[in-house]
């Protein structure tokens, strides 16, 4: 509690001998000063490499397993490329083929037609 004859110095003079005392006790429980320290941040900076690691790691799996699945994809478009275009051959074959027993049948009818014609 503040007493009535604490004047504005006086406070003045409390806070900074406050302040000091917990910067001392800050400066005491200074970690670089405790021995275990290098230890734990040698240990902190193995997990963190290790870590580190670990994640390149995946992200190299990841990448090859998007060009695998890229690659499979690709095969698999290629391969329906190679379907539709043996479809599109053999359509064009039976439409040859049928466009050639059209002409045949026609050629046959005309040469029928033709062949009345002369016995007359």
């Amino acid at each position: 509690m503040k007493s009535r004859t604490d004047t504005f110095a006086d406070r003045l003079e409390t806070a900074t001998k406050a302040k000091q005392a917990l910067l001392e006790r800050a400066r005491a429980k200074d970690p670089t000063k405790d021995p275990e320290f290098a230890a734990r941040q040698e240990a902190r900076a193995v997990a963190a490499y290790a870590r580190e690691e670990r994640e390149s790691d995946r992200q190299i799996a990841k990448l090859a397993e998007r060009e695998k699945e890229a690659a499979e994809r690709d095969a698999r478009k290629a391969e329906q490329v190679a379907l539709e275009a043996e479809r599109a051959g053999r359509v064009t074959r039976q439409q040859t083929a049928s466009a050639a027993e059209q002409k045949a049948a026609r050629d046959a009818r005309y040469a029928a037609r033709k062949g009345k014609g002369k016995k007359k």
